[in-house]
């Protein structure tokens, strides 16, 4: 298997098929909750695949029923052919927090899955030696978890993973509890070993957020949307390896990742929600506060109304996870547009930095009362309500048709600091009550709306 050149040709032997996978949770109340649907899935011999999504995805839940630790609730896992029932006996798993025995030593760490396989004590010693030295922490053995850094641990953890010579090496986010540099150079050692012809393992199947570590270490890159998992089709890496983080044809991909993870399309459903706030599943508010959106707008009013968001991200140490929220939040307000990895302020969104206080408010107001589904539902709830007045527990009991119960009190909270920032209502929290405001969104703003607003709308870069 040439590790070094583009991915291996479909005749490749398939270690791992997914067919049709879905899974679902049931709540306690008894109801499904779709996490992954429709996934289809294989992984050959000599290649790596990286499974790439934000947060809450169901990345690492596709990851546990390929390795048989969960069962999925409907179609198949195969390995080597055979449909799995129960753990997957061909592979090995390395989680983000490393789960050493802190009693035992790095060598009877390395040495547990040998013993669990009955092999004798002294071939168990050579095997793990060997598998020490490999990984990079020869002179360690006798060393406990508590005398070794976070990166040592890890690398015991790829030890203990790789002795027992795995087909397919499963790696959940192995690399984002380190820091930046130990990361890095992990990432390197690894690739460095995946290039030698020694490598125990056939294939590697990884779980990442971070899309430039995909694009340095995958042959196969499938994102999976935050709409339960759905899987979109393999973008093939075909960049030779050693990969170059600096060239354009990285920063290339990397780009275009940005832009599929960032700029979801609008679907269908979502837009029929957008005109009929009466919809039974309406499009979801995203997880960001009106400072956190004032913060990003105000960063691309310093820069020019416009930014890379891969640079962007680099710049501010964040990972894509943390800035989606917030593009989200942007575009679905009307404030941003994103295209591919660029983002740039809106007619409305500079219209928003720049106005003072008051105008502010009403901005945003009108913005989210338009815009923002669930705000729009609220207040015309509030407006045809006595006394024009509802408890939270309504519009919960509303979002729960849709939403988890801690899902559905997110995106009531999100609701209520959006539409309390544009006085569209008011919460009472000792009542647990929503009021409608005297507020008109539609109202023209105030004179001064070109006076900058003193404070909320981000510090700038330099």
């Amino acid at each position: 298997m040439a590790r070094n050149g583009p991915p291996p040709a479909p005749a490749e032997a398939v270690i791992i098929e997914v067919d049709d996978l879905s899974k679902h949770f049931t709540t306690p109340e008894g109801k499904h909750v779709p996490v992954l649907q429709a996934i289809n899935l294989t992984v050959h011999e000599g290649e790596i695949v990286a499974l790439l999504g934000q947060s809450g995805c169901g990345k690492s839940t596709l990851l546990r029923c390929v390795a048989g630790l969960i069962a999925p609730s409907g179609g198949t896992v195969r390995y080597r052919g055979t449909p799995l029932n129960g753990t997957n006996p061909g592979v090995t798993m390395v989680f983000q927090t490393f789960a050493l025995l802190p009693w035992l030593t790095v060598r009877a760490n390395v040495e547990l899955g040998l013993e669990a396989r009955g092999m004798p004590p002294a071939k168990r010693q050579e095997k793990s030696q060997q598998a020490i030295a490999r990984i990079g922490l020869k002179g360690f053995e006798s060393a406990y978890p508590m005398e070794l850094s976070g990166g040592m641990c890890q690398r015991v953890d790829f030890a203990r993973a790789l002795v027992v010579e795995p087909d397919a090496l499963l790696m959940d986010e192995a690399f984002s509890a380190l820091d930046v540099l130990t990361g890095a150079n992990l990432r390197a050692d690894l690739l460095e070993l995946w290039a030698s012809d020694d490598f125990p393992t056939k294939a590697i199947l990884m779980v990442t957020h971070n899309i430039e570590e995909a694009v340095q270490m995958a042959d196969r890159i499938i994102m999976l949307s935050p709409n339960a998992g759905k899987p979109s089709d393999p973008i093939v890496n075909n960049l030779p390896r050693p990969r170059d983080r600096r060239s354009s044809q990285f920063q290339a991909l990397v780009d275009f990742l940005y832009g599929i993870m960032t700029g979801h399309p609008e679907t269908e459903s979502a837009g029929r929600a957008m005109a009929n706030p009466q919809a039974a599943s309406p499009a979801e508010l995203p997880d960001a506060s009106v400072s956190g959106l004032a913060g990003l707008l105000g960063i691309l009013s310093a820069r020019s109304d416009r930014a890379d968001l891969p640079e962007l991200a680099t710049r501010l140490s964040l990972e894509v996870d943390d800035l989606v929220p917030l593009t989200d939040a942007a575009r679905m307000l009307g404030f941003a547009e994103v295209d591919n990895a660029d983002i740039e302020l809106s007619p409305a969104g500079r219209q928003w930095v720049q106005a003072g206080p008051a105008a502010a408010k009403q901005i945003f107001a009108g913005q989210a009362r338009d815009r923002a589904p669930l705000v729009r539902t609220i207040v015309r709830a509030l407006q045809d309500a006595p006394d024009h007045k509802l408890g939270k527990q309504f519009f919960l009991d509303l979002l729960e048709h849709d939403f988890t119960k801690d899902r559905a009190r997110a995106q009531i909270a999100i609701a209520i600091d959006w539409g309390r920032y544009g006085e569209l209502y008011a919460y009472h929290a000792r009542e647990g009550e929503l009021i409608l405001t005297t507020h008109r969104a539609d109202a023209p703003p105030p004179a001064g709306a070109d006076e900058r607003r003193p404070t909320g709308s981000g510090a700038p870069l330099e």
